[in-house]
């Protein structure tokens, strides 16, 4: 499909990351203005030299997503250089597993809820009202198989994508009418190299590559998805 977001402003948080790195190059790649949130100085600079020619399009911000007043701040920031605001995705996210609920510790759950559940309240909290304002834009959540699949000894993963996903799906009922739509995608384990690195005599051919996911990304943001609002869509790859 040949996506245009010639003249759109598009927010990718996480966008120097596994998954965000390829999102934020796919929108670059097919016109868009891309604004990344980064934690790594290298990350955004191995971006920047990605993007080449395009890189002009490109701006970066050393944001904590998780807060919503930093949030806020960075959205204020987005519309004073590009005016508008159309698309927002949210890659942020973290991952902890491998140990049975009562051997959770506190800070885990905590570290877990700020990264998987915090960071999309206080995005789209500040992205919101400007697109409302415009009466036009839409928002990808990234999600995860977990939110669905509770398996064991992912606890905290599993809760804090879950209660992403139903914030996800209250917030597309609370938009109906306002012309912002909103949707949420669950990949399973995303072919990276961090996941590679963690699992290394796993069988990467299964895993969906950030590429094919970044895909289903630029469709859901595009006018081609305009009656897809609300749904959660599985991007397992050929578990």
């Amino acid at each position: 499909m040949n996506f245009d977001f010639s003249g759109k402003a598009v927010l990718v948080a996480g966008g120097t990351g596994g998954l965000g790195r390829s999102v934020s190059l796919a929108f670059l790649e097919h016109g868009a203005q891309v604004a990344v949130t980064w934690r790594h100085e290298a990350e955004f600079a191995s971006l920047v030299s990605a993007a080449a020619d395009r890189s002009s399009r490109l701006a970066g911000f050393n944001t904590d997503v998780t807060d919503p007043r930093a949030s806020a701040a960075l959205v204020e920031q987005i519309l004073a250089r590009f005016s508008r605001l159309d698309v927002l995705v949210n890659t942020v996210g973290g991952y902890a597993g491998g140990i049975p609920l009562w051997q959770l510790e506190p800070e885990v759950l905590e570290r877990m809820i700020g990264l998987n559940l915090l960071a999309t309240y206080a995005l789209a909290k500040a992205a919101v009202p400007a697109m409302i304002a415009r009466k036009s834009g839409a928002i990808v959540n990234v999600a995860a198989k977990a939110a669905w699949d509770h398996a064991a000894g992912a606890s905290a993963y599993a809760a804090s994508k879950a209660a992403s996903l139903a914030l996800i799906d209250s917030l597309a009922a609370d938009l109906m009418g306002t012309g912002v739509r909103v949707n949420s995608i669950l990949p399973s384990i995303i072919d990276t190299a961090a996941n590679r690195s963690a699992m290394p005599s796993a069988d990467f051919s299964k895993w969906p590559k950030p590429e094919d996911i970044a895909n289903v990304i630029l469709f859901l943001a595009s006018d081609a998805s305009r009656v897809i609002h609300g749904a959660a869509i599985p991007v397992f790859g050929s578990y």
